[in-house]
């Protein structure tokens, strides 16, 4: 009798949870691949330099776009990132401050963190800065535009120096708009339920 009673419970107990799974709306674990070189907006939340930002120092970020893949919804606006700069080149004669942003954690708005891999895009090699300072002086120098028979036609030109100015710091200012780049696909088996 007992052991009847036992295998009765347990009978009752499975097809309760069996039931209670049907009915609860579980979420799409199905995994996604965002790919690599894939362009994400996002907006800085704070001010940082290569003048007074440290290497180590965790740098905050937040999407600024829903993030579609496909019809799936993956990145929501509103998601947090954080980074550091990776690599700080000092200014110098001639060349103004640089530094390279390393993305590395993604939060959604429910919690969840997903390591990433991505950089801030810039058209200079995701260098931010590194631009080249103007002349120091300029140098006059004439050009002739046409001769005649007893004298030359011209005008005094101003050139570049062989000197330049000395470099600045670069500063991305709060609330930036910026895009960044992943250099490594994101496997997403997690996305946000409304």
């Amino acid at each position: 009798m007992f052991k009847f009673l036992i295998t009765l419970v347990i009978a009752l107990f499975s097809s309760i949870c069996f039931t209670l799974a049907d009915e609860l709306s579980l979420r799409d674990y199905n995994e996604y691949q965002i790919p690599a070189g894939y362009f994400i907006p996002i907006m800085s939340l704070q001010e940082f330099s290569t003048a007074i930002t440290e290497e180590s120092e965790e740098l905050k970020f937040i999407t600024t776009n829903d993030i579609f893949l496909f019809d799936k919804k993956v990145i929501p606006q509103g998601t947090k990132l954080t980074g550091y700069i990776e690599k700080k080149n000092e200014p110098i004669r001639g060349t103004n401050a640089s530094m390279k942003v390393f993305i590395n954690k993604m939060y959604l708005p429910d919690g969840f963190v997903i390591p990433i891999k991505a950089y801030i895009n810039t058209a200079n090699n995701n260098l931010i800065g590194g631009e080249l300072t103007p002349p120091e002086t300029y140098d006059r120098m004439p050009h002739y535009q046409r001769w005649s028979m007893f004298r030359a036609y011209g005008v005094l030109q101003c050139v570049p120096g062989a000197q330049r100015r000395m470099g600045e710091h670069v500063t991305v200012s709060s609330g930036a708009n910026l895009k960044i780049m992943l250099v490594a696909p994101i496997n997403m088996t997690h996305t946000v339920i409304n």
